[in-house]
């Protein structure tokens, strides 16, 4: 048990981290953050819009594409978001067309 702890020492006191998985619990609040922060941020651009999240994103970011009705017409369209998971910002991309990206987000 000592020799146990004087290694975890040893790891802390030298800089190494280890990672420790996410629950299932933080990683759907984590999805739920940012489909909520990227729909906002797609307001202006799509109305009613829904997200279809990456389930992890990236190191830096959430990642998702929000689309629905586009706002002020009834054409449906698609816009890509990315959320920094440090500021916990969204920003958008520009309004991609259903016929050059759909998705189906099942709800």
């Amino acid at each position: 048990m000592k020799t146990a702890f004087a290694f975890a020492a040893l790891l802390a006191a030298s800089g190494f981290t280890v990672a420790h998985a996410s629950s299932d619990d933080a990683w759907s609040g984590f999805r739920a953050e940012v489909s909520k922060a990227c729909i906002a941020a797609a307001k202006g651009l799509i109305q009613n819009g829904k997200a279809l999240v990456d389930p992890f994103g990236s190191e830096n970011y959430g990642l998702a594409v929000v689309s629905g009705r586009a706002a002020g017409a009834k054409a449906t369209v698609s816009t890509i978001c990315v959320f920094d998971k440090k500021t916990k910002k969204a920003e958008i991309g520009g309004e991609i067309s259903a016929g050059e990206l759909l998705v189906k987000t099942g709800k």
